[in-house]
């Protein structure tokens, strides 16, 4: 589960934005949907993961959030000892919801498919 608890202490303050970015960034293919987000590559990569917050919300329960996460990934050939095709590194983009609980800072993230 992913708990963004700094993000959470943060809501409120003009630094809200920042720290959920810092916070997304931290994450990988494990808490963010970047392998089913791929659009040029065929292998989601987690290392420098950016986030760009578009628009937050709040009901009483929880935080709402969308943002637009860039990544990168790349073409994966057949890995044989021989074969002469270069990894690619393509950039990616995806858009994804994201919903903080107030109380617990336990967040789901979901895949925009539009």
């Amino acid at each position: 589960m992913i708990r963004l608890v700094q993000s959470l202490a943060a809501w409120g303050s003009p630094d809200f934005k920042t720290v959920l970015k810092q916070e997304l960034g931290q994450l990988g293919n494990s808490e963010l949907p970047l392998q089913q987000g791929l659009s040029s590559g065929s292998v989601a990569l987690d290392d420098n993961v950016e986030a760009m917050i578009i628009s937050v919300s709040e009901t009483a329960t929880a935080i709402h959030a969308k943002a637009g996460i860039f990544y990168q990934s790349i073409i994966a050939g057949c890995s044989c000892s021989d074969d002469p095709t270069p990894t690619d590194i393509c950039n990616e983009h995806c858009e994804v919801l994201i919903k903080i609980n107030k109380s617990t800072a336990d967040t789901t993230v979901l895949l925009i498919t539009e």
